[in-house]
């Protein structure tokens, strides 16, 4: 498995769309072959900051997901919502195997 987390500061006017378009956007990924979990975050304490965590089958699935069209409508729309740049870390699964 290949994870990736990804950590977002949105504008806090922004965040009800920003769920909206994030939630579809995890949702339609699900149906991707190479995705096995989608998972969307927001923090109880800073409710600006949210953590994507994706998890793929290998390094190769979040370049296909990158070449979805509902990845594209995702990234346009938000990227206007950020308070700062997105980062993320990639991770290898340790533990449970599968």
């Amino acid at each position: 498995m290949y994870i990736v987390q990804v950590y977002v500061k949105v504008k806090e006017k922004d965040i009800p769309l920003f769920i909206k378009e994030t939630i579809e956007n995890a949702s339609q990924s699900l149906n991707e072959n190479g995705v096995i979990r989608f998972d969307v975050q927001q923090s109880l304490e800073y409710p600006q900051q949210f953590l994507l965590t994706e998890i793929y089958v290998d390094s190769g699935a979040p370049l296909e997901h990158k070449k979805t069209t509902h990845y594209k409508k995702w990234k346009n729309a938000v990227e206007k919502m950020m308070e700062e740049p997105r980062n993320s870390v990639k991770y290898r699964n340790i533990f449970p195997e599968n």
